[in-house]
């Protein structure tokens, strides 16, 4: 019997894939050559080492006139990948040449549209003290990274050799920054100084460190690095008044990126239809949720840190027992200590943000959405066989997948019966999924450029229920701030959780019509295996079933 629907997508996928007429990526193609899956993995090697760029002083060169330079080399390297003809190639074999393809499109869509290195200050910073939860940092990121977390102080020799080099990349490319930095997008302009400045005081807490203060080649370094950030910071400011042009993309290239680069095959205008949608569901939900609850106990906020590790140890206890004893997934050994290097520590109730206002109640809704976490350690332990999907996806292509998965596990293990035994917790549930609702709605106004970021904000903070992103501003600034920066990533929470729903729909529908049971174990280890890539291709990996795919050209 043939599968006449794939389910999540009868009336979603509104139109075909929209060309911004901006980029050259859907060309024709050359003619078809015969080529094997290794021909892929070599091209795909060739073109990971050609999307790092060349140095100038040291530092990554993102200058118009290297890019402009290097052009024709990346034209040829898409123009070889379009020429492979993948037809009688198994179907996981098709999907990374697709991933390749994609990242292809990121590639030519950044030097065309987004161009970072041009309008986006916040791209150059170069100092993070923290480990992404996803495959690599959210939102677009330079070649030249410090990453601080990788060190442990006082320093080896080998290690402080690597410090002082990643520390050196700061002057050149700050002063290149200045070179680079044309754009006039007015918000990504001004809200990008404040991580600029940011790095600065992260550079000055570098003096304080075990073993740094007696180093003066290391102080000296430090303080160069201060002093390129305060200079850049500076220049910035300055410079900021001449700004006065939006920062959205517009719908069209919104489209266009979403389907060719994110493998997402909705429009903007799908996405806003669901996330109002899931907006609407979420409140509905809760306030349903709330009256089925009136009788009970509201739930008592952690008051001490002892209150707190107490009620963190056994969140984490009753979650992994949750997915194991009732075979939601195959639990691996490294699940548990992968959740506990993050359970995260009291905070007075007048510091609170969004987030750890939640996991003060019951941190199990959070937890769940650190699914991440094994995802992250899976690819350390149990790293993928296809060298195209082993590592971070470029351009944050796993957006779908990584933030997708995590948010839909919060509901899902919900249902599954997690809060049996809290039912007042599954009201946490719904009002997480009503905050990446409605700051996912906001991102696709700022894009739209019908909304200012602050605007876009307001969506955000106003339709969180409770006034719980009203408590602590800085995460409002830095969602929103990195959403109008990556475009799709915003609503990746949402659609990304839509789009794994329609995959266990589809999934489980073929089982039904082969009379086999459906198998939560076997669906969400299936998903596993898979890997980081976008949700459209593990459903058509899962499935067979690619009606989904039909928006995304190729």
């Amino acid at each position: 019997m043939k599968h006449i629907v794939s389910f999540l997508f009868i009336c979603l996928i509104l139109s075909g894939c929209n060309d911004p007429g901006k980029t050259e990526v859907q060309e024709t193609s050359p003619s078809f050559q015969t080529a094997s899956y290794d021909d892929l993995v070599l091209l795909f090697n060739e073109w990971r080492s050609f999307e790092k760029p060349p140095l100038l002083e040291g530092a990554p060169d993102y200058t118009k006139a290297t890019f402009d330079k290097r052009w024709s080399e990346f034209k040829e390297l898409q123009s070889q990948l379009k020429a492979i003809d993948t037809t009688h190639w198994s179907v996981e074999d098709q999907v990374d040449w697709m991933i390749v393809w994609a990242e292809m499109n990121g590639y030519d869509f950044n030097h065309n549209i987004l161009k970072p290195w041009v309008r986006d200050p916040a791209f150059y910073n170069v100092v993070w003290t923290y480990k992404s939860d996803v495959p690599a940092h959210e939102g677009p990121t330079n070649h030249g990274t410090t990453e601080l977390w990788t060190y442990q102080f006082p320093l080896s020799e080998s290690e402080r050799s690597r410090f002082i080099s990643d520390l050196q990349v700061i002057p050149p490319f700050y002063r290149q920054a200045k070179q680079n930095l044309t754009g006039n997008a007015r918000d990504l302009w001004v809200t990008g100084i404040r991580d600029i400045k940011t790095q600065s005081d992260v550079l000055a807490t570098l003096r304080s460190r075990p073993g740094v203060a007696d180093d003066t080649a290391l102080i000296s370094v430090i303080n160069e690095a201060i002093g390129a950030t305060d200079d850049l910071v500076s220049w910035l400011h300055d410079q900021s008044t001449s700004k006065t042009g939006p920062s959205g993309i517009g719908k069209e290239n919104y489209t266009w990126y979403l389907q060719n680069v994110h493998l997402v095959p909705l429009t903007w205008d799908d996405e806003v239809m669901i996330l109002k949608r899931e907006l609407a569901r979420a409140w509905t939900s809760l306030k349903l949720e709330e009256h089925r609850n009136r009788g009970l106990p509201e739930l008592v906020d952690a008051n001490s840190p002892e209150a707190y590790d107490k009620m963190a140890d056994e969140a984490a206890k009753s979650l992994i027992d949750f997915l194991d004893q009732q075979d939601i997934v195959t639990v691996k050994p490294y699940f548990d200590p992968a959740l506990r290097e993050h359970l995260g520590a009291f905070v007075p109730k007048e510091k609170r943000n969004f987030f750890v206002i939640g996991e003060h109640y019951d941190p199990r809704p959070l937890y769940s959405h650190f699914y991440h976490w094994f995802e992250l350690a899976r690819m350390e332990v149990e790293p993928h066989k296809s060298v195209i999907r082993k590592g971070p996806l470029l351009y944050n292509i796993f957006d779908s997948r990584n933030e997708g998965t995590a948010t839909a596990v919060e509901e899902m293990f919900m249902q599954a019966g997690l809060y049996d035994d809290s039912p007042r917790s599954k009201e946490i549930v719904y009002i997480m999924i009503a905050q990446r609702a409605a700051r996912g709605l906001g991102s696709l106004y700022a894009h739209s450029n019908e909304m200012t970021m602050e605007e876009a904000g307001g969506i955000h903070s106003e339709y969180t229920p409770r006034g719980w992103m009203k408590t602590e501003k800085e995460l409002l600034i830095f969602e929103q701030h990195l959403y109008l920066r990556q475009p799709g990533y915003g609503t990746s929470y949402i659609t990304g959780k839509y789009l794994l729903e329609s995959a266990l729909a589809d999934y489980a529908q073929i089982q039904e019509l082969n009379n086999e049971p459906f198998v939560t174990k076997d669906f969400f280890d299936t998903l596993n295996s898979i890997g980081n890539i976008p949700i459209s291709l593990g459903h058509w990996q899962m499935t067979g079933q690619k009606q989904h795919l039909a928006a995304i050209s190729k």
